[in-house]
Order: structure tokens, then sequence, then C-alpha cells
């Protein structure tokens, strides 16, 4: 009697292979002693096996890439450098590897946040724009042809930022009173709210009050952060509802966000938009405070504009 091959085994096989392309590169919250093999990436293996059993091309979305962050002590202005472009070149260069294995490819949607909660980050908007507008000539200009980039534009239109932000929220926004029970009952919700309430008193950079005043309002603001994210995912899924989800912020192995580093950096919640990248003298790049790569390096130009700095 003839072998009977079940009629999905090929494409799990093959959304297997992609994933495992994806494992080194994974930003975990735990510190396993076995890195966990794609098996236990339920949600991310089942979503990239319905793509290859259509034989379409494999859809990521990557909310993030909203802005530069508003301290000159940590980025070198607010355009994108060369920590975007090295990061934006890592995410079309794994798709170029997809693409050798599963020929269909893939591609992924980078979700410019920077609008979402511009107010609660203090950044204007009219540098958010400036961001995400050169996000897309970078691509351009580099080839990168597997990414694009989508953020409220594509849904609201040209209506006024902050009526764009409220029209997010209302729709989308968990209530404050829920959030913050998830905050005080969950280890990851709790975690998550720390790193950003960091990151909040870490790019306030004119405070002129108190430090125990400064932190007050940047707890509040995180939790205004977070329920600007949340809505801001729910919104991607709607408009992308078969996507692979990706995450810049560390996940739970089996999670139904796939964490992924996109530079290194000895902090993992370090972001190219939060930092600037610094090129050791083996060849390889970190991604640092600007200030910190100041004391380490010299600064290069591009394109008439800061771009990274050179180990000394």
């Amino acid at each position: 009697m003839p072998l009977t091959i079940p009629s999905d085994a090929l494409p799990t096989r093959i959304g297997t292979e992609i994933l495992n392309l994806l494992l080194p590169h994974h930003r975990t919250t735990g510190r396993a002693p076995v890195p966990a093999p794609a098996e236990a990436f339920h949600h991310q293996l089942r979503r990239i096996t319905d793509f290859v059993h259509e034989g379409a091309p494999v859809v990521f979305t990557l909310p993030g890439f909203p802005c530069k962050s508003p301290n000159p002590a940590k980025v070198l202005g607010h355009l994108p450098d060369q920590g975007e472009r090295l990061s934006l070149t890592f995410l079309n260069t794994l798709c170029t590897e997809i693409e050798r294995i599963y020929p269909p490819g893939a591609r992924v949607i980078i979700c410019s946040d920077g609008h979402v909660f511009g107010d609660l980050i203090h950044v204007p908007d009219h540098h958010i724009d400036a961001y995400a507008d050169d996000l897309r000539i970078q691509m351009a200009q580099l080839g990168l042809d597997r990414l694009s980039v989508f953020d409220l534009r594509d849904i609201l239109g040209d209506l006024p930022h902050d009526t764009k932000r409220a029209r997010v929220h209302d729709r989308y926004a968990p209530a404050l009173d829920a959030l913050r029970t998830e905050v005080r009952a969950d280890d990851q919700a709790l975690a998550l709210y720390r790193g950003i309430t960091r990151f909040l008193v870490e790019d306030t950079s004119d405070w002129t009050g108190t430090r125990s005043a400064l932190q007050r309002s940047c707890r509040q603001r995180a939790y205004g952060v977070i329920q600007r994210s949340r809505a801001w995912g729910d919104l991607i899924a709607e408009h992308h509802p078969h996507a692979v989800r990706l995450s810049i912020h560390p996940q739970p192995v089996g999670g139904p966000k796939f964490g992924i580093r996109l530079l290194d950096a000895r902090d993992a919640w370090t972001t190219p938009w939060h930092s600037a990248a610094l090129h050791r003298a083996d060849g390889t790049w970190t991604l640092m405070p600007r200030a910190a790569a100041a004391r380490l390096g010299h600064l290069i130009q591009q394109d008439g504009r800061p771009s990274h700095f050179v180990h000394n």
C-alpha cells in the first residue's frame, strides 16, 4: 500500500523552516537554557502555514518606527539615521532569505505608530510625519522592496492629528481601570508598564519640576501609551487580519506576538529610534544612547545629516 502523506505536511514543514529563520532573532522575556523550537510558537507557525497553504507571500506586521526620541542625549535628530537603515535592511534581508526556501517570499508592513501617542511622548506631529516620510524615502533608495509603511494617514487621511488619536482611542483602547488591574496582576504587563515609564522619564529632557513629579507624570502617561498601543494593535489586526504579528518588545515563547531583535544592543528594550548606531572596530554594529556613542567614537555624516558613530 503506498504511503499517504497528509495534505498539510508540506506547508507545515515549509512553515517550520520559515519560522526557523526568525528564531535566531527572537527577543524573548525569559532566559531559557535552550532556545525554544519552532513548534513552541504555535500562533506564528499556524499563520505562516496558512500563507503557505495558499501559496501567498507571508505577511508580517511590525508596529514600531514611530519617531525619534525627543531627548538629544539619546538620538542624533528627529529623522531616521543609520540605525533605521540597518534595521530596515535586516528586515528586508529576512524576507529575501524566506524567498530562497519559499518562492512566494514574504513582506513586512512597518506599522508606524508615532501619531497614535505623539501627544503622550511629547513629539510634534510634524516631526512624526517627517520621520515616516523619510522611512519611505530610505526604503526606496535602498531598494527595500519587501517593506512598506502603514500609518494613521492610510486609515484616516488628512484629519487633524488629535481627531485621529481620539477616534482610534475611543474605538479600540481598553478601559483604564481594566488596564490598571491587568498591570497589577500580570508580570508581563507590569514589565511593559515599567519599561515604558522608564523610557518616558529618560526621554524628558526639558522637565523643570521635581524628579518625583516627573515620575508621577510618566507613570500616568505610560498607561495612556499602553492604551493607545493596544488600540493600534487592534486596528492593525482589523486591517491585516491574517498577518503574523511581530513586536519590537520582548515577548514570551508561545505568545501571540513574536518579539524580534532588529540590531544588537546591551539593553533588550533599545530600538533605533531611542539611540544612535555605533560601528565597532570589528565591523559589527550596536545601538546605544548618542551621548555614550560620542564618548566612544566620532560622528559620521551622510547626505548632509548625522548618521552614526565609528569607534575610535
